[in-house]
């Protein structure tokens, strides 16, 4: 069997790095063994095996540690052996990743090299939605934290941790030559690393109505009270608003996609319908014309902005009332909203 030139690894936790992967890989690594390791459970509903030319769940090892005594440990290294199984060898390796600080990824900078026998590695970042708008520099324990986790060398040679400083996610440190970015979407990375990357999906035609138009709508749910983001009083505000605001505009055919960690769907009126698509979220959007796209501070208004035109309303309700980390992050979420063109309802 021949040896591939490239290998492409991405390691995914949510539909919308798994979108990017897959751009990434149809666009970016054209050519390369492509290699998908998803570490959520819920990931397996919107990872299509098809699309790759080998795939795994990965468990996580702080909340999934091989029984016994040192679980945590002893899962790091079956996680190198498993995801090195699906890799064999290789001239070029390329790790893509929304972070590279955690144990649970940065750990593979070291090892699959090796194991691969890749003459070069490069590790490049996933764009993370929302999170990924500002930095997060390393603070002095997340330092000294880096440098307790090279002690594991000592009892495990292929644990060799990549130490760093700056941005978390590893965006400053030297081996990352690649850090990729949604259109649209303001961010503070180094210029010179920055790949703009295309949309994640490609919006397919469907049929209008005789009008021309489709009178149907989108809510897109999050846990708001649940997260400690608002106040009941104001959810119920929130919730009646939207609700007013779409009959104004005459469309009474309402679809309503909750959130996976929002099993109340908070933002849920009585007459919507709950839809639960088999695909990620923004590749059902693609496939489905909305006359308007709503909700509160959810990610995915930003990327329904993107892939529908001017005649599809994408508006965000509730901001006055929504609490925020900080006056920083909700300038800097408002200005990513605003640049997108998501209008404030």
């Amino acid at each position: 069997m021949s040896v591939p030139r490239s290998v492409a690894v991405y390691f995914v936790a949510s539909p919308l790095q798994y979108l990017a992967a897959r751009r990434i890989a149809s666009r970016m690594e054209r050519g390369a063994r492509q290699v998908l390791v998803w570490y959520k459970p819920g990931m397996k509903a919107v990872v299509d095996p098809a699309e790759w030319d080998a795939c795994t769940y990965m468990p996580w090892p702080r909340w999934e540690p091989l029984p016994g005594a040192f679980g945590r440990h002893r899962r790091l290294r079956a996680n190198i052996d498993l995801v090195a199984g699906l890799l064999g060898r290789c001239e070029r390796l390329v790790l893509h990743s929304a972070v590279f600080d955690t144990e649970a990824i940065n750990y593979f900078l070291d090892a699959l090299p090796k194991r691969a026998g890749a003459q070069q590695m490069h590790a490049r970042i996933l764009p993370d939605g929302l999170i990924s708008i500002r930095r997060y520099p390393l603070s002095p324990v997340k330092c000294l934290m880096q440098q307790a986790r090279r002690l594991r060398a000592l009892f495990a040679p292929e644990l060799r941790y990549r130490c760093f400083s700056g941005d978390r996610i590893g965006s400053d440190a030297p081996f990352c030559d690649r850090i990729y970015v949604l259109p649209g979407l303001p961010h503070e990375y180094p210029p010179d690393k920055v790949v703009v990357l295309p949309p994640l999906v490609d919006a397919v035609p469907v049929a209008r109505d005789d009008s021309g138009a489709t009178r149907r709508a989108l809510v897109i749910g999050q846990p708001l009270v649940g997260a400690g983001l608002m106040a009941p009083p104001h959810l119920a505000a929130v919730t009646a608003d939207i609700r007013e605001w779409l009959h104004a505009l005459g469309i009474d055919d309402i679809d309503y996609k909750g959130h996976p960690k929002d099993p109340a769907r908070e933002l849920c009126h009585a007459d919507y319908r709950v839809i639960e698509p088999a695909c990620a979220l923004e590749a059902h959007m693609a496939q489905t014309v909305y006359a308007a796209v709503v909700g509160v501070r959810s990610s995915a208004l930003l990327f329904a902005r993107q892939i529908y035109g001017p005649d599809t309303r994408v508006a965000a309700f509730g901001w006055d009332n929504v609490k925020f980390k900080s006056d920083d992050e909700r300038s800097d979420m408002r200005k990513a909203f605003g640049q997108c063109g998501v209008e404030f309802a």
